[in-house]
């Protein structure tokens, strides 16, 4: 086991801690390690001559002696060896690794991160859509060393802690109406998992129990996360197709807020979607546990945005059929869509509430299923009956996490940021309308402070590139030559940076973002 990048191997109370070692205890103990070297001692001893640190120096295969020689004066390891690494030893997400190209980011500081060149960007999907107040925010840094003070990590199975109470308890009152139960776990799919699993579980429990509800409904072209249940409410075919036969098949009703990928069909109208949902659960009454989507705007789909009253319309039919509403606002949630919650503008209160990205900030990973007192009592009972929801994660609950989300909402309240939002959402939309005139941006989407564009062959036509072309990743890629990280659904390139981005920055983002464009297409 040789060390990296360094040849020192350092033992703490380790077979050596109490005696001298000598060279056969030295050799047996580098067998163990798979070493084959002679090893010198380097020794230090308390007053007593009890051995507080042994320090093994032996030789390094030569791939390590090359690393080693790449490191900076100060140990650590350079810019060019780290970006071997990463190209020999980290498999990125939703990324062709035969074609990736390392971008280190070392540091940021508010809407801006640094790579380690030293070159500055503008952040332009918010870190993957999660950054809400910045970068290095000085209160939610001091809320994680404080946190950091106390405890790092406790159990939520069966123990608490009292931050994440003091958070679930923050989160209710921010939430729309009778949500009162929080199940935190890790990521927006687990959030996803945890609401499914609840819904199909509730009605085996609730009374009477009806075991036939155990469908999901689902909007065409949704994306609610990768992992198998998520998959199976998922429609976004270029991601989920392979994995269709691990999972379940969910109902599909067409999306409202942009046309087929299989047909080309355009959108249906407000009243033909409502009628299909409604035509979907009279035809499978009694037997749908949940509805679930995002509620105004489908994101990964390419910022699909739904009619004004389709989530109210839904809701009530949902109503009406008694089928549980789940919404997923992992990425809508905390101000993205003008509101604290997208469904509040809709005045909708659903069975379940599913949140991660900005719940944190984008400081940490954690996500939420907020819940109602109807879907928690049908889990009570004495434990014999094995009413018990058996589901949780390591993390879930993580003090640190509840920590930041905790100071996040008090900055939501301190600083008024939803009030100093709306000049930012005005002023995207002013970009996004000179954007929207270039000759290969076809339709331009936007909802409250995120944007789509979608690139176009012609224009006229409304006919696209062909997929291969890359042309939404192209047009990222220039935009980082013009100070910008983006990052593109397909052949839509958004728009979507942390919500405490100045006007002179969100104006420095749009033109990194219209120069981007212009050279892909060009």
């Amino acid at each position: 086991m040789a060390a990296r990048p360094r040849d020192l191997l350092d033992i703490h109370h380790g077979p050596f801690a109490e005696r001298e070692p000598d060279k056969r205890s030295l050799r047996r103990w580098a067998g163990h390690l798979s070493v084959a070297a002679k090893l010198d001692a380097v020794l230090a001893t308390r007053e007593d001559g009890t051995i507080t640190r042994y320090t093994a120096r032996m030789p390094l295969p030569a791939s390590d002696r090359r690393a080693t020689c790449s490191t900076q004066p100060s140990g650590r390891p350079s810019a060019d060896l780290l970006r071997q690494w990463d190209r020999e030893h980290v498999w990125h997400a939703f990324t062709q690794m035969q074609e990736y190209e390392p971008l280190l980011i070392e540091r940021g500081e508010g809407a801006w991160l640094v790579d380690t060149d030293g070159t500055r960007y503008l952040d332009g999907s918010a870190s993957m859509w999660c950054t809400v107040h910045g970068h290095r925010h000085p209160r939610l840094d001091a809320a994680l060393v404080a946190q950091a003070g106390k405890v790092a990590h406790t159990t939520n199975l069966g123990l608490s802690n009292p931050t994440t109470v003091e958070f679930a308890r923050r989160l209710v009152e921010v939430a729309p109406p009778g949500l009162e139960k929080v199940f935190f776990s890790g990521d927006g799919s687990s959030a996803i998992e945890t609401a499914l699993k609840m819904a199909f579980q509730f009605w085996l429990q609730t009374s009477p129990p009806q075991p036939r509800r155990s469908r999901f409904v689902a909007i065409g072209e949704a994306y609610h996360g990768d992992t198998l249940g998520a998959i199976g409410v998922g429609g976004v075919d270029r991601f989920t197709a392979m994995f269709q036969p691990l999972t379940f098949e969910a109902i599909r009703i067409p999306s409202p807020g942009g046309p087929c990928p299989a047909t080309g069909r355009p959108a249906p109208s407000l009243e033909d979607a409502l009628a299909s949902v409604e035509r979907v659960l009279s035809d499978h009454a009694g037997t749908v546990a949940a509805l679930i989507m995002e509620p105004l705007v489908q994101m990964a789909a390419g910022i699909y945005v739904h009619p004004s009253g389709f989530l109210r319309g839904v809701a009530d039919l949902c109503t009406k059929h008694d089928v549980l509403l789940i919404l997923d606002e992992v990425a809508t949630g905390f101000g993205r869509t003008g509101t604290m919650f997208a469904c509040e503008q809709e005045d909708v209160s659903p069975d379940f509430l599913c949140l991660a990205k900005g719940l944190t900030a984008g400081y940490l990973p954690m996500a939420a299923t907020l819940t109602t007192e109807r879907v928690w009592n049908a889990f009570l009972g004495p434990s014999a009956d094995r009413r018990t929801f058996f589901h949780g994660h390591t993390y879930g609950g993580n003090p640190l996490a509840a920590a930041v989300g905790l100071e996040s909402l008090h900055v939501f309240r301190d600083e008024r940021v939803l009030d100093a939002l709306q000049p930012k959402i005005d002023r995207l939309r002013q970009h996004a309308h000179r954007i929207a005139n270039l000759d290969h941006v076809g339709a331009v989407r936007q909802c409250g402070f995120v944007a789509g564009f979608d690139l176009v062959a012609d224009k006229g036509a409304g006919r696209g590139y062909p997929w291969q072309e890359k042309r939404g990743m192209q047009a990222c890629r220039a935009a980082r030559r013009h100070g910008a990280l983006l990052r593109p659904l397909g052949d839509t390139v958004v728009i979507m940076p942390p919500l405490s981005i100045t006007l002179d920055e969100l104006d420095l983002l749009a033109a990194a973002t219209e120069a981007g464009i212009r050279d892909a297409t060009a």
